[in-house]
């Protein structure tokens, strides 16, 4: 058995997980938003999972953001401001006494649906994370990729294609206006939507009004297919996955997956993807179980 937990920007979620993959238990915590309180949260989930368990157990921690490779201290993750800078995988070490295994949220997301998820049938799983920001995860025969800086995945930052903001005002002296998570996010689209027609309205809202064809929504949202649509596509032309698995709050009000696909295929070299969209099998919990298996000497 495995112990996972997933400490995001407003909960902490932890599983106990067998080696079959069946859970134990599950449940979520108010995140303490301060660090040495998290530490301390952290141990005592340990403590009560063990003592249920009645034995010492391997631990997983998918946080946001990643450890620098080169100080050891959490990076990238600017809603968990409380664990941003800091040396959390060491500290959670010495806190609990042991080797804890700690790795990015959307990596585990990734990692999860590869094993026993929505990909396990498929060599190369690119795991999509659309939220309030975008994020990503490359798992390729059950292994998660990681590269020399710890950035593997986050497709997120790259710049987005220039026709797909013809109209918008990009600051060229700010790199981040830039970014494809600028405009394909949750935080992007209400942006976006507030802009063009002065509505203050949150992501969901926005999908709500376009499933029941409001004009104003519609026009957002088309457009928003396209710039998703090509910013996909780069991560084709690079990794060429087998399967792309959508999570995030936003995935979960995309229903034009379909259309999306059909849409990339112009965006990719050749003019032609074979590779498949799914949405995940284990949904908001492929980050906890995928935490719970990073400790694992084998995933399959």
């Amino acid at each position: 058995m495995q112990i996972g937990i997933d400490l995001g920007a407003s909960k902490i979620e932890y599983v106990l997980l067998d080696d079959t993959g069946n859970e134990h238990q599950r449940e979520r915590l108010e995140v303490p938003k301060d660090y040495k309180r998290t530490l301390a949260t952290i141990k005592d989930i340990v403590i009560k999972l063990e003592k249920k368990a009645g034995k010492e157990l391997p631990i997983g921690v998918c946080h946001p953001g990643i450890h620098s490779i080169q100080t050891g201290l959490v990076k990238n993750a600017p809603n968990s401001f409380w664990i941003n800078g800091k040396p959390l995988q060491r500290d959670l070490r010495a806190e609990i006494g042991k080797e804890i295994y700690c790795e990015n949220d959307a990596n585990c997301f990734a990692l999860s649906e590869a094993i026993d998820g929505s990909g396990k049938h498929y060599k190369i799983v690119f795991g999509v994370i659309l939220g309030s920001g975008v994020g990503g995860g490359l798992v390729i025969d059950k292994k998660i990729v990681n590269g020399p800086n710890g950035i593997t995945g986050e497709w997120g930052h790259n710049q987005i294609p220039s026709v797909c903001i013809d109209g918008y005002q990009v600051k060229e002296r700010s790199l981040r206006n830039g970014e494809i998570e600028n405009y394909i996010a949750g935080l992007g689209i209400s942006r976006e939507f507030k802009k063009k027609f002065k509505k203050d309205l949150p992501a969901n809202k926005i999908f709500e009004m376009h499933r029941k064809l409001d004009l104003d929504a519609e026009k957002l949202i088309d457009k928003y297919k396209d710039q998703l649509a090509m910013s996909l596509a780069t991560v084709v032309n690079i990794i060429d996955p087998d399967v792309f698995v959508f999570g995030g709050g936003v995935s979960n009000e995309i229903d034009f997956l379909d259309e999306i696909k059909q849409k990339m295929k112009k965006f990719v070299a050749g003019g032609e993807f074979a590779g498949t969209f799914l949405k995940p099998k284990f949904g908001d919990a492929s980050g906890v179980r995928g935490a719970a298996r990073l400790a694992r000497t084998t995933n399959y």
